[in-house]
């Protein structure tokens, strides 16, 4: 009797076993397809995955003046724009690339530390440190067209075409609206070990804010959706021994020339600005 009910089961714990197993195969093909979308590199999805670090090449060294405690970088239509800081000594310059002297010119009056700088049109936008104001230029006489205030400390500034980039030296990108400077959004920098602060210098390359992390020798690649850093950018060394033996200060300035896909690198009173590959983790 026993083996009469267990017989007459069989057929149902047969189509149970193939429709188990037919669903096991489509959970295996829906998280394969998944996976081709949305890369994993942990199998916990609740920590999240370190980014990957990314070493470097050096192209080219030009000359820079080691006067010039570098706060803002920016390579537009073939010219180099620099903002510097210190009060008392804070300016905006079209420097020449090749010989890194300053062509033009404006200094700041002596009561601001000059910060971050971007070009947005035909304007050129200077952050200042603690003072909260920045300043308006024209971006061919540079001559100042109006400043501006913000409820924060100014470090970094870029755009995306459309919206102002700033930072404050926390983990904060905050996003302003190019005419009125208002706050109009924000994101919190982090990576796998949470927030990322101290973002300083800001420069916008395809679709990513590359950011120098004040006192050290790294730049964040920082997704702009997410607020995740994307990878790190490791330049430890770039600065020789040698160089290192006159006074010079952090990594801070990065500019990318985007019509021939050139990426720059300096620092405060370096002797040098380098032209830069990025170098990918084996």
């Amino acid at each position: 009797m026993a083996w009469q009910v267990m017989s007459g089961f069989m057929p149902i714990l047969l189509l149970a076993s193939l429709f188990a197993m037919a669903s096991c195969a489509n959970e295996s093909e829906l998280a394969e397809s998944v996976a081709t979308e949305l890369p994993s590199v942990t199998s916990n999805p609740s920590t999240p995955a370190a980014p990957p670090v990314y070493s470097y090449r050096v192209i080219h060294s030009y000359p820079h003046d080691r006067q010039a405690f570098t706060q803002g970088l920016v390579y537009e239509a073939g010219e180099l724009y620099e903002g510097t800081g210190i009060r008392g000594q804070s300016s905006l310059r079209r420097v020449e690339l090749e010989t890194g002297l300053a062509r033009q010119q404006r200094v700041l009056p002596k009561q601001y530390f000059g910060e971050g700088i971007t070009i947005f049109g035909d304007q050129i936008i200077q952050l200042t440190w603690q003072s909260r104001i920045g300043f308006v230029y024209d971006r061919a006489s540079f001559r100042l067209l109006k400043q501006f205030s913000y409820p924060t400390e100014g470090w970094g500034i870029t755009h995306d075409g459309s919206r102002l980039i700033m930072s404050d030296g926390t983990a904060n990108l905050y996003f302003l609206e190019p005419e009125t400077f208002m706050e109009i959004d924000r994101i919190e920098v982090h990576d796998d070990q949470g927030p990322v602060i101290r973002l300083n210098e800001l420069e916008y390359v395809r679709g990513d804010v590359y950011a120098n992390v004040w006192q050290t020798d790294r730049i964040a690649r920082i997704d702009l959706l997410t607020g995740r850093v994307a990878a790190w950018i490791d330049l430890t060394g770039l600065l020789s021994v040698m160089d290192r033996q006159q006074r010079v200060d952090v990594l801070n300035g990065i500019a990318y020339d985007a019509e021939n896909k050139r990426l720059f690198v300096t620092g405060k009173w370096w002797p040098h600005l380098f032209e830069i590959q990025i170098v990918l983790p084996e």
